[in-house]
């Protein structure tokens, strides 16, 4: 798996494999690569909160982040996240995040994921995703950004979301 943000170190998502929480401070290293390559990107604050760390894990909306491996993997998915792909933390945290499209959306995901690599966000997709259990549901308005290090190194990606439609 590839690495993520810890200030100006990285981190295996090993390391991080208990659930945001009261007691590990809700990971404030990876929220703060969340909330500040957001606002690198975008120019805007996806919260604004005395607690974001907290606050991002129980935001009435879907945010997830993976990995930059060859397969990336999901390395962070606040609760909505959970809800919406009805899998808990340790189901959702370190699958392949190829496996919330099915198959035949894939090659869409990958020309996303493409465009987000070379332009560093967009705001404007929408897609068919599956749960855990296999319902498929709509995202729309999803952005999707890169996750950069306090070096200017790309650590991941990230999505969040908060218009989604049961699919047919």
């Amino acid at each position: 798996m590839g690495a993520l943000y810890g200030g100006n170190r990285a981190i295996n998502p090993s390391q991080l494999t208990p659930e945001p929480a009261e007691a590990n401070a809700y990971w404030p290293a990876h929220a703060a690569l969340l909330l500040d390559s957001y606002r690198h990107w975008t120019g805007r604050d996806l919260l604004v909160s005395d607690a974001p760390a907290r606050d991002l894990y129980h935001a009435p909306f879907v945010v997830l982040s993976h990995d930059t491996a060859p397969d990336p993997c999901f390395t962070y998915a606040n609760l909505a996240a959970q809800m919406q792909f009805e899998m808990t933390w340790p189901e959702i945290v370190g699958m392949p995040s190829r496996y919330s499209a099915e198959p035949l959306a894939q090659a869409e995901r990958e020309r996303l994921l493409a465009r987000v690599a070379a332009q560093g966000y967009i705001d404007d997709y929408s897609g068919v995703r599956i749960t855990g259990s296999g319902k498929r549901f709509t995202i729309q308005q999803a952005t999707v950004w890169n996750l950069v290090g306090q070096d200017g190194v790309v650590l991941g990606q990230a999505a969040c979301f908060k218009v989604v439609q049961l699919a047919i």
